[in-house]
C-alpha cells in the first residue's frame, strides 16, 4: 500500500514548480557544463567535469524523490477545512503551560513544515498531539527537551491560498 503524504495546494503546487525547474532548466545547464568540462581535455584530474557530475546525480535524484512525493500526495484544499477541531490546513494557537507564551501554527504536511514560517508537520510528534483536538484541550507532547504541555486558545482556518 502507497503511503499519501497529505499536502495543500500551495505546497503541491512548489513541488511541481520545483520539478518543472529542474527538468527543464537545471537538468540542461548540468548537461551543458559537463560537456564544457569534456573539452577540456583528461577526465581524471578535471574539477569542473566531477563537480558537474555530481551536481547532475544530485539533480535526478532530486527529480525522482519529488515524482514519488507528487505522485503520493494526497492535495488538501485548506480553504475548506473546518475550524471547530485541529485538522491539516488549521491555524492552530496554543500556550504554553509552562511559560504562558502563545506560539501560532499552521498543520502541514511533512514537505510543507518550517517552524520559522509558522507551520509544522502533522506527523511530528506535536503536529499528531494536536490533531483533533478543540479550543481549551490540553495539549501533552513529549519533546526532545522532555514532556510539554500546552492548551489550544484557538483555531482558524488556513490564509487563502
Amino acid at each position: 500500500m502507497v503511503e499519501r503524504i497529505p499536502m495543500s495546494k500551495t505546497g503541491h503546487q512548489r513541488l511541481r514548480e520545483e520539478l518543472d525547474r529542474l527538468e527543464r532548466v537545471d537538468r540542461h545547464e548540468v548537461v551543458k557544463a559537463i560537456e564544457i568540462a569534456r573539452a577540456h581535455g583528461d577526465l581524471s584530474e578535471n574539477a569542473e567535469y566531477h563537480a558537474a557530475k555530481e551536481r547532475q546525480g544530485m539533480i535526478e535524484g532530486r527529480i525522482m524523490e519529488l515524482k514519488d512525493k507528487l505522485g503520493r500526495a494526497e492535495v488538501i484544499d485548506c480553504s475548506q477545512v473546518r475550524c471547530d477541531k485541529a485538522v491539516f490546513g488549521t491555524v492552530v494557537t496554543l500556550m504554553d503551560m509552562d511559560t504562558d507564551e502563545e506560539v501560532t501554527y499552521q498543520l502541514l504536511g511533512p514537505e510543507e513544515a518550517d517552524v520559522k514560517k509558522g507551520s509544522i508537520s502533522v506527523l511530528s510528534p506535536l503536529g499528531r498531539s494536536i490533531l483533533g483536538k478543540e479550543i481549551g484541550d490540553e495539549v501533552v507532547t513529549k519533546t526532545p527537551g522532555g514532556v510539554r504541555e500546552f492548551e489550544v486558545v484557538d483555531i482558524k482556518p488556513a490564509p487563502v491560498e
